[in-house]
């Protein structure tokens, strides 16, 4: 799991996990949430988000939700486990903790340091 004393997770997987904090969703809806959330930053390739969830369900972070999809019954669902919330916390944290360093040294502040 992510800490100060641990290797940080990816950009693209920090964003799946949290499109799913609010609940179950599918591969392509975690493709449009995530590129939705980020403006455009972030896009998802099927072959990153399908790699990146079988990884995550392998370490225990997603598990495979039931949901029943009146759009398509074929639709596979993911939800975080509690150990994915754990881990997209941690990371969130170490995250928040780097961003309040760099605001220490008056990086994303206007001004001569932020330049």
């Amino acid at each position: 799991m992510p800490s100060n004393d641990h290797t940080p997770i990816s950009e693209a997987v920090f964003h799946m996990l949290l499109s799913l904090v609010d609940g179950p969703m599918h591969g392509y809806g975690m493709i449009q949430d995530v590129e939705r959330r980020t403006g455009g930053s972030v896009v998802l390739g099927s072959g990153t988000l399908y790699s990146a969830i079988k990884r995550m369900r392998r370490d225990g972070w997603l598990a495979e939700a039931t949901v029943a999809d009146p759009e398509d019954p074929r639709r596979r669902y993911y939800e975080l486990t509690e150990l994915g919330r754990r881990v997209v916390r941690a990371e969130a944290r170490r995250l928040d903790a780097m961003v309040r360093h760099a605001h220490a040294k008056h990086l994303l502040a206007d001004g001569p340091a932020a330049q």
